[in-house]
């Protein structure tokens, strides 16, 4: 079994604690990507802590802050240049409070986000259940349809996620969630915790940013070949200035072996690549989900809707599809909590998309991301969120309390 997304070929018996803060280093720094390399850029994104910005708008890096980020390996000028791609273990970034992702503007152009699709190279075994007393039978497979177009209309607050690894670009699927802390106007994203830290053989991933509504008008692979970054893009691409996932994945997380599943979960808070418009992402899209921590149990659940970009055969990983089935339970480990998890024909890359069903309320919620599936593509399965997802988003939007 491996986490279905295309950045790796791809449990904790004891509770911990459920927050680990991502990065002391988060402050935005805004760079350029020309043909001769990238220029840095100062007009960019809302500053971080460590930031200050000036009355024309344009974001002034402390001398501090650069010295702190050169304590870590990471030099402004070399970092822009291409430092990033520099894997060698000293220089993957690990702890939750390494976590830096500098906005490198114009890398993610309509070219790189549409090659940006890598596939799982290792079959998994279809049965994986590892206690059968809280495993319900393998669900039968649901073919998946493709969403409506445009997808804003149909699902305004799903998206692409891109991101860099070891093994080249690569692609997951998020959701844009509510922000309690700024109601209306959040700029936080759920996803997978596989999609922004490789779990415990490897650190945070880089370039990670956030295209809602990616293609929104289903183009083919030919047509967008041509297609301005305006219609690759309609709501442009928001870069992850604060990730946090938990613990358990961060320590236990693997690419096979379904370890750290149940705590595969991920909250980012993002910002535009081009600067602030004066709207965060939830107005710019139009709509926010909540979340709900305390979902029904399975038996309880009619239906939940899960929605990605999967990029592994037969998918191409350049449009939005969507399985609807009744969720079953999946227990991965003994002492882990049990998933959701449904019939799913979905691949690689469609990992981190949100599952959505009725909430506690009566409307629609996010209540689990796609976590883990097979190869088969028959099911997808994905973490029952409690008290230690509640924990990571409450920390990100108390954070951003009020920016």
């Amino acid at each position: 079994m491996r986490p279905i997304d295309t950045a790796h070929r791809g449990r904790s018996a004891r509770r911990t604690s459920p927050v680990f803060a991502a990065a002391a280093l988060a402050a935005v720094l805004t760079f350029t990507a020309t043909a001769c390399g990238p220029e840095e850029d100062a007009a960019g994104s809302t500053p971080s802590d460590a930031t200050s910005q000036a009355a024309d708008g344009k974001v002034t890096i402390p001398d501090d802050l650069k010295d702190r980020l050169k304590e870590h390996g990471i030099d402004l000028d070399k970092w822009r240049d291409g430092e990033w791609k520099n894997w060698d273990k000293d220089k993957w970034l690990r702890e939750a409070k390494d976590y830096v992702n500098p906005v490198i503007e114009d890398l993610w152009d309509p070219d790189r986000m549409r090659d940006a699709d890598k596939a799982p190279e290792n079959p998994v075994d279809n049965d994986i259940s590892g206690d059968d007393g809280v495993t319900d039978p393998t669900p039968a497979p649901v073919e998946a349809a493709g969403l409506k177009t445009p997808y804003h209309d149909s699902a305004p607050e799903s998206g692409k996620l891109f991101f860099d690894g070891p093994e080249g670009s690569m692609v997951c699927s998020a959701t844009v969630v509510e922000d309690p802390a700024n109601p209306g106007k959040s700029n936080m994203v759920w996803t997978a915790g596989h999609c922004v830290h490789a779990g415990k053989k490897g650190g945070w991933y880089r370039n990670i940013a956030f295209v809602p509504s990616y293609n929104n008008t289903g183009l083919s692979v030919a047509e967008l070949q041509n297609a301005p970054k305006e219609e690759v893009a309609p709501y442009g691409v928001w870069w992850g200035q604060w990730a946090q996932t938990s613990e358990q994945w961060i320590a236990q997380g693997a690419a096979a072996g379904g370890q750290g599943a149940p705590y595969d979960f991920a909250v980012l808070q993002v910002t535009p690549e081009k600067g602030s418009t004066g709207k965060s992402l939830e107005e710019t899209v139009g709509s926010a989900l909540p979340v709900d921590f305390n979902a029904p149990a399975v038996p309880e659940m009619d239906s939940m809707t899960a929605t990605g970009y999967p990029a592994a055969p037969p998918f191409d990983g350049q449009k939005a599809l969507q399985c609807s089935d009744r969720p079953g339970r999946l227990s991965v480990f003994e002492n882990d909590p049990t998933m959701y998890r449904i019939g799913c024909t979905m691949t690689g890359g469609s990992s981190g998309g949100g599952w959505v069903a009725k909430g506690q309320d009566g409307k629609p919620a996010l209540v689990s991301n796609t976590s883990i599936g097979p190869v088969t593509a028959g099911w997808l399965a994905g973490p029952r969120l409690g008290e230690e997802a509640k924990g990571i988003y409450e920390a990100v939007s108390e954070k951003y309390a009020g920016r």
